[in-house]
């Protein structure tokens, strides 16, 4: 005889084995993550653009590594600028997180340390947002061409900034050094 306790017990029993699944799914994913890092970050060391450096505090989370940036030409020439990229468990369907902590005058960086590129962007009006095809290396290289050839004065994050070398491109330089020298020294 079917009664609701014993319904209630078979649901809750499902419900059991469906966590049990779910938790062996996410686990999963993010082996399949870990597995796409050890590739990728390899190909990145091998390519790593030399003004760049990685580093991994803890050589067992390849998901979370720091990248310092020294352009050695440019505006910000002289300055060394910290990131932290944190890539999660949905990569590659999803871009890496990354942050710049840094404080800097750049049109592209904001002073909060939020960063406009557009493969860091899951949905892009450019087209060029990210995808699954886009790896770490370009991330990499994206980060280092903020400060020469991706460098957009047109569409910026920091409006202030793109302003200020609109009308004053020496006062911009002269700040940008004075950013550099309190905050980005080597």
């Amino acid at each position: 005889m079917i009664t609701l306790s014993k319904l209630k017990k078979e649901a809750e029993e499902r419900k059991g084995r469906n966590s049990h699944n779910d938790s062996l799914v996410s686990r999963r994913r993010a082996s399949v993550r870990d597995k796409l890092l050890v590739k990728e970050i390899q190909e990145m060391e091998l390519t790593l653009p030399a003004t760049c450096k990685v580093n991994f505090e803890n050589p067992n989370e390849l998901h979370k590594f720091d990248l310092n940036v020294s352009p050695d030409e440019g505006y910000w020439q002289g300055g060394k600028f910290h990131f932290t990229i944190d890539i999660p468990e949905d990569y590659n369907m999803v871009p890496p997180i990354v942050k710049c902590l840094t404080r800097l005058w750049h049109p592209n960086i904001n002073e909060g340390g939020e960063i406009c590129l557009s493969l860091l962007r899951q949905n892009s009006i450019d087209g060029m947002g990210w995808a699954p095809t886009r790896t770490l290396k370009d991330v990499v290289w994206g980060l280092n061409s903020l400060f020469t050839d991706l460098l957009n004065f047109d569409d910026p994050l920091n409006n202030e900034a793109a302003e200020h070398y609109q009308t004053d491109k020496d006062g911009f330089k002269l700040k940008v050094k004075d950013y550099i020298q309190r905050y980005a020294k080597r």
